[in-house]
């Protein structure tokens, strides 16, 4: 059974805000209800993700323990634009240990893991193909990261996917020669925390 409840708002969040939940990027609160489970009341959030044609209903209660949260300020959106301009950073790991890495912090709803993931899949038009499954990735993240910022700054998200560009090509020029070089730099990383860690 359930009761569509008068209240707007609960912990922080209110009807008709847009909101990051970890697993699935941007949704939008559309109504906060009361619904009655093996005979006790439980308000629930429900959010739609327009973009996945998804509806999902989270308890109040433990919205903050999964990581629901606002979307990020300004400020924290010109830091994450900043990570894209870096310079990649790829571990000399297996592919498949980078890609659940990577599919983590796609996941984690960290603006910030989203956007290094951003910056260590993009390839320039003068770099070589990515995977399949690298450019899976790279579009997953590049999408969730779109996403938040067009809510931020009201825009398209194809707008906020050409701003991402933009950015991603004020980074250093990525060519062969700076991808050998960004994967020994990340290898004399791996080396300086192995080290401080014995």
């Amino acid at each position: 059974m359930t009761i569509q409840k008068k209240t707007s708002q609960r912990q922080g969040f209110k009807t008709g805000e847009s909101i990051v939940y970890p697993a699935h990027g941007v949704g939008q609160i559309v109504a906060i209800e009361e619904q009655v489970v093996a005979g006790m009341k439980l308000e629930l959030f429900v959010i739609d993700f327009e973009k996945d044609k998804m509806r999902l209903k989270v308890p109040v209660a433990k919205a903050e323990a999964v990581g629901m949260r606002k979307l990020s300020e300004t400020d924290f959106v010109e830091r994450a634009l900043k990570v894209v301009q870096g310079r990649a950073r790829v571990k000399k790991t297996m592919w498949s240990r980078r890609a659940q890495e990577y599919d983590a912090k796609i996941n984690s709803g960290d603006l910030i893991q989203i956007a290094e993931v951003v910056r260590d899949l993009y390839r320039a038009d003068s770099q070589p193909e990515q995977s399949y499954s690298e450019r899976q990735l790279y579009e997953a993240a590049l999408g969730r990261m779109a996403r938040e910022l067009a809510a931020v700054n009201e825009v398209s998200e194809t707008e906020a996917v050409r701003l991402i560009e933009t950015n991603l090509n004020k980074g250093p020029k990525r060519t062969a020669k700076a991808e050998d070089e960004a994967d020994a730099d990340a290898e004399a990383e791996e080396v300086a925390e192995e080290v401080q860690a014995a």
